[in-house]
């Protein structure tokens, strides 16, 4: 139904010339459709209603092509309803003096039709270019917050580095490095967000986060560590994308720091499934579980992960598997119930 609101049979044609050449031939083409349709009237119905199918043709025709259209396809069939089907058949003549009238009235009530529906169109298409320039304007100014959250994220890692240069106490450098490493985090997770994994408010799940552990493996993943992927697809909202990615890379970076100690070779399995009855995410390793993972027993990584969990609305678990560690956000509605 909406593409039938926005079709317009001279919106194909770039030159003025083409246009009104369209525009006319719809025109022709819909009186033509409205003459087969009454000659399959009249044998059942023959003389009755000469002028009533030219109003819905008239109004087809003005809003699908123009007033030109609405001219061409009024002329034509109200001229062939006049000689062909109101007595006296084959003739424009008059049988009954109240015929005279009864063409005049017919005539501006067509007119009404094609005037009304040619303002109609007009307001719906300035209504609808508002619309998509207003979108466009906003899909801008997200784009532009989106990178210009990427670049503050980034400027306040540089400005622990170089806090951590100034600060004498070796003892120190860790947590800078680690704050300094959740930051760049969370630009890579906007970075990952850009704009082509969604024309409106929905971020296609499967590229955004298939982008996103590409940028992991390349960057932090090392090579005794594999990463393994599952992902469903489907769209959500922004908000929700962006709060699964930081998740993401949080858990992903506590099990690469805490799950392999002296390059211990192991898999990392990231599991994305989509549910009617909603979506969960869950992260596993292989590692040597809790007693090398203390961030996830209740740290600033533990902190992080439930304030992105409640951000998307989901409930966040963490704890030892047989043989590992899992995280997971679950936003399952018996879950979050």
């Amino acid at each position: 139904m909406q593409r039938l609101a926005q079709f317009d049979v001279s919106r194909q044609f770039v030159t003025r010339p083409g246009q009104i050449a369209a525009q006319t031939v719809f025109g022709a083409v819909c009186a033509a459709a409205m003459i087969g349709v009454r000659a399959a009237v009249d044998l059942f119905a023959p003389v009755s209603g000469p002028f009533a199918l030219i109003y819905p043709t008239v109004l087809l025709a003005t809003l699908y092509g123009h007033w030109r259209a609405g001219v061409i396809a009024f002329v034509v069939t109200f001229l062939w309803a006049w000689y062909f089907v109101l007595p006296a058949q084959g003739s424009f003549l008059f049988t009954e003096a109240s015929d005279p009238a009864r063409v005049v009235i017919n005539a501006i009530a067509a007119l009404i039709v094609l005037i009304f529906a040619e303002a109609f169109r007009r307001v719906a298409r300035s209504t609808v270019e508002e619309i998509r320039q207003s979108a466009d304007r906003r899909l801008a100014q997200l784009a532009e917050l989106e990178h210009r959250t990427k670049n503050n994220f980034a400027l306040v890692a540089s400005l622990l580095e170089i806090q951590k240069r100034r600060v004498s106490d070796t003892a120190l450098h860790p947590m800078l490095d680690d704050a300094a490493g959740r930051v760049r985090t969370f630009a890579d997770a906007y970075s990952s967000l850009s704009i082509e994994h969604s024309d409106g408010e929905d971020v296609d799940m499967r590229p955004y986060l298939d982008q996103l552990l590409d940028r992991i493996e390349r960057a932090a993943v090392p090579d005794h560590v594999s990463l393994f992927r599952e992902i469903d697809a489907v769209q959500l909202s922004r908000e929700t994308a962006v709060a699964i990615g930081l998740y993401l890379n949080e858990a992903i970076s506590n099990s690469l720091k805490y799950a392999f100690p002296d390059e211990r070779p192991g898999k990392i399995g990231v599991f994305f499934q989509h549910r009617p009855e909603g979506w969960r995410l869950t992260i596993d390793d292989n590692g040597v579980g809790i007693e090398g993972e203390p961030s996830k027993g209740g740290g600033l990584g533990s902190n992080l992960l439930q304030a992105f969990s409640a951000q998307a609305g989901a409930r966040h678990s963490a704890g030892p598997t047989l043989g590992g560690f899992r995280t997971e956000m679950n936003a399952l509605r018996e879950a979050v119930a």
